[in-house]
């Protein structure tokens, strides 16, 4: 009788963890037009530490490949957390040249330099009550990663050419798809800002370790694509879901999202997809 009362308890607990999950993403959905697929066991480890972690005020530690969803990954934790009502800052770390990053990060005063004809806030300042989101975090060059651990650390911060420091209050969440473990031993990445930033972290697993979850997201991304092209839905052929499985996906996601887009360019006058 104790053995089948636990038994019902752990089932009534599973019960009550999927209903969470389907309401989390629900919300997502309809804040950022985003979802997140899949019922892989290793996915469902990372659905059970995002929503273990969205409420608590610490610092996150995204990595995995590219492509595998670690901006999704993101905003879930931001939408799922008490700063959902505050802004979701996004700055790539490699998408801006390092001549410019900083006067990104923190801003600057007018006449700071040559071209600084008004005052602009940073991307920490508009994170305040929110989620600053670093991308690519490893690329940081070390002379930025000591002002970024000096800003965690005091929780202020100051725009290039003014003397006024301000308090920032806002959620971390970094992403990865390099080993800083690797970088530290390099000398490409300070410690101290690694541990800073590492409260907790969430590893996403590649999409070749997760081939059960290939055909729901095709059919998510190509009712989506359908829709944008303005075309019916296609049908989608056991023969080219064997094909899909048998591919390696070293771009992810991101790879699967964008050969689904051509599929259904190529197959718009068709009603199946095959091979």
């Amino acid at each position: 009788l104790e053995e089948g009362t636990v038994f019902c308890e752990k089932k009534k607990l599973e019960a009550e963890k999927i209903e969470a999950m389907k309401l989390s993403f629900e919300t997502l959905r309809n804040e950022t037009d985003e979802e997140i697929i899949g019922a892989t066991t290793t996915l469902k480890d990372v659905y059970e530490k995002v929503l273990t972690i969205a409420k608590h005020p610490v610092n996150v530690l995204i990595t995995g490949e590219t492509g595998t969803g670690k901006e999704l990954i993101a905003k879930t934790i931001h939408y799922l957390s008490p700063r959902r009502y505050g802004p979701f800052i996004k700055i790539n770390s490699t998408a801006i040249p390092e001549t410019l990053f900083e006067s990104e990060l923190f801003g600057y005063k007018k006449g700071a330099f040559s071209n600084a004809t008004q005052d602009k806030a940073g991307k920490i300042e508009l994170a305040h009550n929110g989620t600053l989101f670093l991308d690519e975090v490893g690329d940081m060059e070390l002379g930025l990663q000591a002002k970024l651990l000096r800003v965690l650390q005091e929780k202020e911060v100051e725009r290039l050419g003014s003397n006024k420091v301000m308090k920032v209050d806002f959620r971390l969440i970094v992403a990865a798809n390099k080993n800083l473990m690797t970088k530290i031993d390099e000398g490409l990445f300070r410690e101290d800002l690694f541990y800073r930033m590492n409260e907790f972290s969430i590893s996403l697993p590649p999409l070749r370790d997760r081939k059960d979850d290939i055909e729901p997201m095709f059919q998510y991304f190509m009712n989506k694509s359908c829709k944008e092209l303005d075309i019916p839905t296609l049908e989608l052929s056991k023969e080219a879901l064997n094909y899909l499985k048998q591919w390696n996906w070293p771009g992810n996601i991101r790879e699967l999202k964008n050969a689904v887009k051509r599929v259904c360019v190529i197959c718009a006058d068709e009603k199946i997809i095959r091979p």
